[in-house]
């Protein structure tokens, strides 16, 4: 399958966030992945390789409230949704993994939402 330029460039600009990020390996890592139509977040630790926390707009907690994926609303609620989570099990601060997108839009509204609940990066 052939990539696009476009995708090989975001593709370079992860590599080279992941590491850096992976270098100190104590805090965990909040890594975002957007497509046209939904937006994923997951907590990771990287010192195990496990998956701590996981939230989408896929989620049945997420189709409860909304049912469109591909907007800025939708990521603040994936991000709040995923605060909460990471609240209720004591995780305070994290990396954040933006996995070689541009810091604007959906990816910033994530963000934001995972900050309002407490979460620090």
């Amino acid at each position: 399958m052939k990539t696009s330029n476009r995708e090989r460039l975001r593709i370079n600009r992860k590599r080279r966030v992941k590491n850096r990020v992976q270098r100190n390996r104590e805090k965990l890592r909040l890594t975002v992945f957007r497509s046209a139509k939904h937006i994923y977040a997951q907590i990771i630790n990287d010192m195990d390789g496990k998956t701590l926390l996981s939230e989408s707009t896929m989620s049945p907690a997420f189709r409860e409230k909304l049912k469109n994926g591909g907007n800025a609303q939708a990521a603040t609620l994936v991000g709040n949704l995923l605060g909460e989570k990471a609240v209720q099990q004591g995780i305070k601060e994290v990396y954040y993994d933006r996995n070689g997108f541009t810091y604007a839009g959906r990816v910033k509204a994530l963000a934001d939402g995972v900050r309002e609940k407490g979460v620090k990066f």
